[in-house]
């Protein structure tokens, strides 16, 4: 379906390039901006304009951020000790709202996947590394998804810090396999921090 005007059909067709979008949920979309006043489009449109401007990535944790270092690295009141290794900032936001977690983070930006040509360089990796190196870590958790790539990530994380002298744990099996973080509930999340295992204790 074509629209009659192209200024429609061209904000249909950025619509649909938005995950789980399809065309007539951008349609939808589109006739719901078109519907609303101007002031509030003109504001969706300036907050888009803003995180593309503003937010950038911590150079600490690899999270999104204003700020850097952001405001959970920076935070004077969690613990340094503890480090969650997750694989997007979506995980981050997950695991805040469990309530289980009060250390600090690193994101990786992605999972070890062959099939999507993604490899030990294109993870943050490396930096893990280095902030463990650094000292001062008692713990890693490792809170990769619970699927083919979160496990090979974990295995791989696990034999790169292995020789650094920090515990490396598993968040427990509460997720379920194949799941993602971003999806679990709060009180699952939780209770998969709390039973997490040394990565040398799980099978």
């Amino acid at each position: 379906m074509q629209f009659s005007s192209h200024s429609v059909e061209r904000l249909v067709e950025s619509l649909t390039r938005l995950p789980g979008i399809g065309r007539k949920s951008a349609q939808r979309l589109a006739f719901h901006l078109l519907r609303t006043s101007r002031e509030e489009a003109l504001g969706l449109a300036e907050a888009i304009r803003a995180v593309k401007e503003q937010v950038h990535t911590c150079t600490v944790c690899g999270n999104f951020t204003e700020d850097d270092p952001c405001l959970i690295c920076r935070d004077p009141k969690r613990p340094r000790d503890v480090i969650c290794v997750v694989e997007q900032p979506m995980d981050v936001l997950a695991i805040e709202a469990s309530g289980g977690f009060r250390g600090q983070y690193h994101v990786l930006r992605g999972a070890l996947n062959p099939l999507e040509n993604t490899g030990p360089d294109d993870i943050r990796a490396r930096e893990l590394v280095d902030r463990v190196k650094q000292g001062g870590v008692a713990e890693v958790i490792l809170a990769t998804n619970p699927n083919p790539p979160g496990e090979a990530t974990a295995h791989f994380l696990m034999e790169l810090l292995r020789p650094l002298g920090a515990r490396v744990s598993r968040i427990a099996r509460g997720i379920p396999v194949g799941g993602d973080l971003e999806y679990a509930d709060q009180a699952t999340l939780a209770r998969a921090l709390e039973g997490r295992k040394g990565m040398d204790e799980t099978s």
